[in-house]
């Protein structure tokens, strides 16, 4: 398979180098920016480019502007963020595309830095029109893709700009990211352990099927558990059930017999009479064996669950986590989100993080520095997993190799 370009492939000094970058960041009442976990992880990429020599011109979505001008979704805080980070000076530049726009940036100095606005206040961005994608284009001598979690997406900023500029490669969260969530899970050091979590089995069946076929166990924790428990004939209360996925569930279960993979679920779970998710709170919590009764409402895996959980994840070498084991947001039902988070985060193996709720959880829990890798991917990071291609991935140059 050949190897996709990177910055470091490529000389940078002095040529105006279009990062589209993932700032798609969370923002409080105020318009700060809330979480800039997204920010701290593009940053290796922009240091190396600065360092470079490059004029960085920085672009990204924020939000879903449907194309308008949303004042709440302006980039100007993100470029605030991003220069304290930096320790030096972010021109924000209130336009995307423009005369004022290319005037700014062929005035840039080598090692300086440029935040264009919001790409999404244009439609044409999600469109893919080749007008716009070329309009970007005119902005850059050297393209440069470090937007994982929009890899998944054919939208101008990462597939149409690469029709018109001349070199496009990947930045290094891009590489980093390709690595983890494909080489080292494809070819992991073993015992290989998957834990997947999270409300739907609908949302994550791909990934389940793909990753059964490298896994040497999996444990299903979260709301998903609760279809699984329900193909093997266990009472699952008032848990949510996606009773259209029992007999998927139950293929599953039967696939992963016959390929020798242990499929491993909760065996006791904190379960409430009644939960509130506008208020996140929980009425009459209490651990069951087992069944859950009915009346009752799986909330987290109980404690007998983390200690086997943690068992199983104490003997692997390679550990790729994704989905929470229960309501982590909530504290009556954060305990075994928690534990799991710590039994992951420990020396020696390669841990992976598969972004969205995961990468929250594992942040809360305080051990996010322990880890091996966090992905910034949500869906991206999920299609790649289920084995599927990623457009905007596909688009970059790649190195020669004189074997393919």
């Amino acid at each position: 398979m050949q190897k996709i370009k990177t910055v470091a492939d490529i000389s940078c000094q002095g040529k105006r180098v279009f990062l589209r970058a993932d700032f798609n960041v969370p923002l409080d009442e105020k318009g700060n920016v809330s979480d800039d976990s997204r920010v701290v992880a593009a940053l290796p990429t922009i240091r190396y480019l600065i360092q470079s020599g490059a004029k960085v011109i920085l672009a990204s979505h924020l939000g879903r502007p449907n194309g308008e001008r949303i004042i709440k979704y302006s980039m100007r805080n993100v470029a605030l963020s991003l220069a304290k980070h930096l320790g030096q000076p972010v021109l924000f530049l209130p336009d995307c595309i423009g005369d004022e726009v290319l005037h700014a940036v062929n005035k840039m100095a080598d090692g300086t830095v440029v935040l264009l606005e919001n790409l999404r206040f244009y439609k044409e961005e999600t469109d893919n029109d080749p007008k716009f994608a070329e309009a970007l284009a005119a902005l850059a001598d050297i393209y440069v893709n470090d937007a994982f979690g929009s890899a998944h997406r054919a939208h101008a900023s990462t597939d149409g700009i690469t029709k018109f500029t001349r070199e496009n490669v990947a930045g290094l969260l891009m590489e980093k990211e390709l690595e983890f969530l494909g080489a080292r899970i494809a070819n992991p050091e073993r015992p290989f352990v998957v834990i997947l979590g999270g409300a739907k089995i609908s949302d994550k069946i791909s990934v389940i099927y793909n990753l059964l076929q490298k896994a040497n166990s999996m444990l299903i924790g979260g709301a998903m558990a609760y279809t699984f428990l329900a193909a093997k004939g266990i009472s699952t209360g008032s848990s949510p059930v996606e009773t259209d996925k029992i007999p998927v569930a139950a293929e599953t279960i039967r696939m992963a017999e016959s390929m020798g993979v242990k499929l491993i679920f909760p065996v006791d779970h904190v379960v409430a009479a009644a939960f509130d998710k506008e208020t996140m709170t929980a009425t009459d919590v209490s651990t069951s064996d087992g069944e859950i009764p009915a009346g009752k409402t799986g909330i987290d895996i109980g404690p007998r669950t983390v200690e086997l959980f943690g068992s199983e994840i104490a003997s692997a070498k390679t550990i790729f986590w994704n989905g929470p084991m229960g309501i982590f947001e909530m504290e009556g039902s954060s305990a075994g989100t928690f534990a799991i988070a710590k039994a992951v985060a420990r020396p020696g193996v390669t841990s992976i993080i598969g972004g969205g709720d995961s990468a929250r959880a594992i942040a809360m829990s305080g051990v996010g520095n322990s880890v091996s890798f966090v992905s910034t991917g949500g869906g991206a990071g999920l299609k790649f997993l289920e084995g599927g291609t990623l457009p905007s991935v596909e688009v970059l140059d790649k190195l020669y190799n004189p074997e393919d």
